[in-house]
């Protein structure tokens, strides 16, 4: 078992790491969210991916 952890350390050490920073980014994103931030910035015109014909999710700013 020690064998197979200290030849892995390296691996697991990164795969710990992409889902450490995985974990912040979503926890980012969601804290923006709460916060009623808008992910294109309010700019509808400058924003692909909203429909603004309809109007805007985050107001239509």
């Amino acid at each position: 078992m020690f064998a197979w952890l200290s030849a892995n350390l390296v691996n697991l050490a990164l795969i710990l790491a992409v889902v450490l920073l995985v974990a912040l980014v979503i926890g980012s994103m969601r804290r923006d969210r709460k916060a009623g931030k808008s992910p294109c910035g309010g700019n509808c015109a400058k924003c692909g991916a909203c429909s603004c014909s309809q109007g805007c999710a985050h107001g239509g700013r």
